[in-house]
């Protein structure tokens, strides 16, 4: 038997949701309460007659409005990919099939897409990281994004973006003040810009700009440092010529050219060996 709407309020911690009140006997009763914009679908007004039908249609899209708003919080705060928000819906112990509702819904409207979103997010890394394509790349794709959307999406970071970016770590790893040989820094900053996510072609570029910068004092001074290090580390324990061994081929598996090896050597173990 269907039920009048005997009166409509406004909640007070809520402007955005009414309370629906219904004729019961010689008074009325609070049945539910529904959002905004289910008020308008519906045309909820006094004396406007419900049948349980109605009412349990009322209480899903309301559930789902419900829902759609949390969505629309989440997104409020930055772009998201399809499979975020999805994520963040199910976090939310929303059902599945009303997901599924408000998917569709917020892509009709525009607010979810995952080229729009892909596009944004490799400016936003490209403007405020380090980060090499491929890398930005891989986390559109832990995001949900489909490959070929993430793969079109880090076009946009062009060549010779990546090489400036990429020569900014070279200019740190190369002129960093570790006791290393050039040859193992340059190793260490292919390392680098390979797990930052540069390609290939800008790093083997880099490494080839880079490649007459050695600073032969700088390198000269980090071998005796080396040099000295692998002495005292050796000394006691092997003498002559198998310490000059050991010392040469530490430094040697250490990057150090042959012939700055040979005058450390001479200069420093070859009296007495």
């Amino acid at each position: 038997m269907p039920k009048k709407i005997s009166r409509i309020t406004t909640q007070k911690k809520s402007t955005q949701r009414y309370n629906i009140y219904l004729v019961e006997g010689n008074g009325d009763k609070y049945a539910f309460s529904v959002d905004e914009a289910i008020l308008v679908e519906f045309g909820l007004r006094k004396d406007l007659e419900l049948d349980e039908s109605t009412i349990e249609l009322l209480l899903k899209k309301d559930t789902i409005q419900k829902s759609y708003l949390l969505a629309i919080n989440y997104l409020s705060y930055r772009m998201r990919s399809r499979k975020e928000i999805y994520d963040y819906l199910i976090k939310k112990e929303v059902v599945v099939e009303h997901i599924d509702i408000i998917m569709e819904r917020l892509t009709k409207e525009g607010l979810v897409s995952d080229k729009q979103f892909a596009e944004a997010f490799t400016i936003t890394r490209m403007n405020t990281t380090s980060k090499g394509p491929l890398l930005v790349k891989r986390e559109l794709m832990e995001k949900g994004v489909s490959a070929a959307i993430a793969n079109e999406a880090v076009s946009l970071y062009t060549y010779d973006t990546q090489f400036e970016k990429a020569m900014k770590w070279a200019n740190k790893k190369l002129n960093s003040s570790k006791k290393d040989s050039f040859t193992k820094k340059t190793e260490q900053l292919r390392i680098t810009l390979t797990q930052k996510g540069f390609t290939s072609d800008v790093i083997g570029e880099v490494l080839l700009s880079n490649a007459d910068n050695r600073d032969n004092s700088a390198e000269w001074e980090s071998l005796v440092y080396q040099g000295e290090k692998l002495i005292r580390k050796y000394t006691g324990k092997k003498s002559g010529y198998e310490l000059k061994m050991k010392v040469k081929e530490g430094l040697y598996r250490k990057g150090f050219q042959m012939d700055l090896i040979n005058q450390f050597i001479e200069d420093e173990l070859e009296e007495g060996i």
